[in-house]
């Protein structure tokens, strides 16, 4: 760690904050606009294994194993963007499961950059910005290197999910809830980030690429050429259709970007965008 840069943030705190100190979790801020109030949590650069071992429970072949080095720090949201930012934001609400407190859903990438485009506009000096995919799974994972950036077993009272282990993917857990919840409802990670795994899928900036390879690589900021119409990169499953593999820290899937469904939502970064 000694040999990376910026392990603490250049400026603290940004001239939009509205609140802002430090915790058991690390430095955090927040802004608030019309009332609704996102904070978020200060990511330290570091190095971690992405992907998963091949002797993981659950693990698909794309979950290519290689060491990253994130050089810079950045800001991750505690928690997924709520119906409330986005109707402040937007002036509406496109999720099927409604609560001020709920996660937007049923919004595409398209979407999300619309918002973060009004968003930034709407809050003078804030620059907001999709995590990319390294950046995610580091702060998922927040140290650990196991399936699931908690200690003992995957079950319903941790995260989100369909309540089914691994491949039974037709049936539903006795106490699932079959919906999105409120942020903030299941215990956060050791950096303070809420729901990292389940509730809803959250779109990364990154196109998709099928494997990652086994070499190592610093600061993995698109590694390939993009299209407008390019898959991108959903990570955390959700609480619909997913069993127990599919919502693990190395999970990764695709989706179009103009694609809408209701386990789709999304979490803000702040920082270097590439």
């Amino acid at each position: 760690m000694s040999s990376l840069l910026k392990l603490s943030p250049p400026r603290f705190p940004y001239p939009w904050a509205s609140d802002w100190g430090e915790d058991r979790y690390g430095l955090w801020q927040a802004f608030t606009y019309l009332g609704i109030r996102l904070a978020f949590r200060w990511i330290p650069p570091g190095r971690f294994m992405m992907g998963s071992p091949e002797n993981e429970p659950g693990r698909y072949d794309d979950e290519d194993l290689y060491p990253v080095t994130l050089s810079q720090g950045f800001w991750l949201a505690e928690t997924t963007v709520t119906q409330a930012l986005w109707k402040a934001v937007l002036g509406a609400n496109p999720s099927r499961f409604k609560g001020e407190r709920r996660p937007v859903e049923s919004v595409s990438w398209q979407d999300v950059q619309a918002f973060i485009k009004q968003l930034n506009q709407c809050v003078p000096q804030l620059i907001t910005r999709l995590p990319w995919e390294a950046e995610w799974e580091y702060a998922c994972r927040a140290g650990s290197q196991t399936p699931f950036n908690f200690s003992g077993e995957l079950t319903l009272d941790k995260v989100n999910y369909r309540g089914t282990r691994e491949y039974i993917s037709g049936e539903w857990g006795e106490d699932a809830k079959q919906e999105t919840v409120d942020v903030k409802s299941y215990p956060c990670n050791d950096w303070g980030l809420f729901e990292m795994h389940g509730n809803v899928w959250e779109w990364c900036e990154d196109a998709w690429i099928e494997h990652l390879g086994k070499a190592a690589i610093n600061d993995p900021w698109q590694l390939s050429a993009t299209s407008a119409d390019a898959a991108r990169v959903v990570r955390g499953g959700s609480w619909s259709n997913r069993v127990g593999r599919d919502v693990r820290s190395a999970y990764r899937d695709r989706i179009a970007p103009d694609y809408r469904i209701h386990d789709l939502g999304f979490r803000l970064a702040l920082g270097h965008s590439g």
